[in-house]
């Protein structure tokens, strides 16, 4: 007996030592522009005024001992395809990082700065003048050196660290923007208190993923987090008005860094929000303003709080990370919608909802006829941490009917979805809702059946990463 519990700790301990031991540091930098910056958002231009609460990069870096792994969320509107290659090459540059393993979204705020590479619309309004191209150039030109600060910075605090994850819920914060009208047609922000509508044409996902990454301690014992990465899917466009903010996302973070110390760096990944935003059509009170953002930051903080009661450590396992570049079909246009679109962006107006219709129609128009018939080329990455978690970015303002169905399909206990991710091409619905039009439709570069497309790829990737050793249970 004596012999065969001696067995069983030497065969224990060996087993240990060759499980991945986690390291993992997080850090964030300031990213706000200079007052007089072009700001994005909307379809006219607007140049920020100062500042209400600064834009942040933010990292976490996490490594198991052989595979090191990126995270970055950007308090923008966008990531664009330059901007993910440029950063990804200045992180591989400055930490050994593969920008491969690097995973770079943004929070989708609409007070936050217009940059490059961002289609006819993002250029129109950053041309406004030689001075604020002039801003936007160099501000899109050094913010890869400002991401890849904050990925090395996190880096270099890497210490050994606990995992624990948790799904949550917040009901009643998001809600889905299009809705069904009584003569049957389908609305987009209807208006509050609205008497012709009947019923929201689609879901939405109260689910909040978290992932809690802590310095080992005793269970009971609370003690500074290192940082906190959630998930959930709403549009940030809060705020409002001409002062950069991080808008609600921003709040988050202030409030969980009241409870897991004053360095707990949040990171906030939002997920497929395409068609969902914070406005309560049945709710009369105005919802534009910074006190908004902080209700709903604070709402969203204490569903993390709830959640925290049921985190379970996450068993150690090998970091993965697979990706791979997808062509999607471009929407259809016909040659005479060219010359419309260029007199419609000269003398648009988008005051009205007909003239704006009009003119993101325009835009669309013009964007794909750029594209000369080439296939807009985009990227899915899928990183693994074990079976348990796994993350997946995807390209574009994606509709929360695809995010659903992406986690039902995933083969992992918890799946993050990261959209506006290494890249965006805007708006992507799914089948369903092209057939219905209106704005977000009318926007969307991509043909229908792209996001179902996406849909498929991705899982196809969670199921390779997700296969079992030979020997496992079943």
């Amino acid at each position: 007996m004596r012999n065969s519990i001696g067995g069983l700790f030497v065969a224990w301990a060996t087993a240990a030592a060759a499980e991945p031991e986690w390291r993992a540091g997080a850090a964030q930098v300031v990213i706000t522009p200079p007052a007089g910056a072009p700001l994005a958002g909307y379809y006219h231009a607007r140049n920020a005024e100062g500042t209400l609460d600064d834009l942040y990069a933010k990292a976490l870096v996490l490594q198991d001992g052989t595979n090191t792994v990126a995270w970055v969320t950007l308090d923008l509107i966008t990531t664009t395809f330059s901007l993910t290659r440029e950063a990804r090459s200045e992180i591989e540059r400055r930490t050994g990082i593969p920008g491969s393993n690097v995973l770079i979204s943004a929070t989708h705020a609409h007070t936050g700065p217009e940059l490059t590479d961002r289609g006819r619309r993002g250029a129109l309004f950053s041309d406004t003048t030689t001075a604020t191209n002039a801003v936007t150039t160099a501000y899109s030109d050094h913010l890869p050196t400002l991401i890849a600060e904050a990925v090395a910075r996190a880096q270099a605090q890497q210490s050994p660290v606990h995992l624990s994850a948790a799904t949550g819920r917040c009901d009643q914060l998001a809600f889905n923007r299009r809705f069904y009208l009584q003569d049957g047609s389908v609305a987009w922000n209807p208006g509050k208190l609205n008497p012709n509508v009947m019923l929201p044409a689609g879901p939405t996902d109260p689910k909040v993923g978290l992932l809690l990454i802590e310095p080992p301690h005793p269970p009971a014992q609370l003690v500074p987090a290192v940082a906190a990465f959630v998930n959930f899917a709403m549009h940030p466009d809060t705020v409002g008005g001409t002062q950069f903010s991080a808008d609600f996302p921003g709040a988050l973070s202030r409030r969980l860094a009241d409870y897991h110390g004053t360095n707990c760096v949040t990171l906030f990944a939002n997920g497929t929000c395409g068609n969902l935003n914070h406005l309560d059509v049945n709710w009369v009170r105005q919802q534009s303003t910074r006190a908004e953002a902080e209700r709903l930051g604070t709402i969203l903080a204490a569903s993390v709080f709830l959640a925290e009661k049921s985190l379970r450590p996450v068993p150690r396992a090998r970091l993965q990370v697979r990706s791979t570049t997808v062509a999607l079909p471009l929407a259809p246009i016909a040659p005479e919608e060219v010359t419309e679109a260029r007199l419609t962006v000269r003398t648009g107006n988008d005051r009205t909802r007909e003239n704006f219709l009009k003119l993101v129609k325009a835009y669309q128009v013009l964007d794909v006829a750029a594209r000369e018939g080439r296939p807009l080329e985009v990227e899915v990455q899928v990183i693994a941490l074990g079976n348990e978690l796994a993350w997946v970015s995807l390209p574009g303002e994606i509709f929360v009917e695809l995010g659903l169905a992406l986690k039902r399909r995933s083969p992992f206990r918890q799946t993050f979805l990261a959209e506006l991710a290494n890249g965006s091409i805007g708006y992507i619905p799914d089948r369903r809702s092209y057939a219905e039009g209106n704005y977000e439709p009318i926007s969307a570069r991509c043909a229908a059946g792209s996001g179902e497309q996406l849909v498929e790829v991705a899982v196809k990737l969670l199921e390779e990463l997700a296969v079992r050793p030979a020997n496992a249970a079943p």
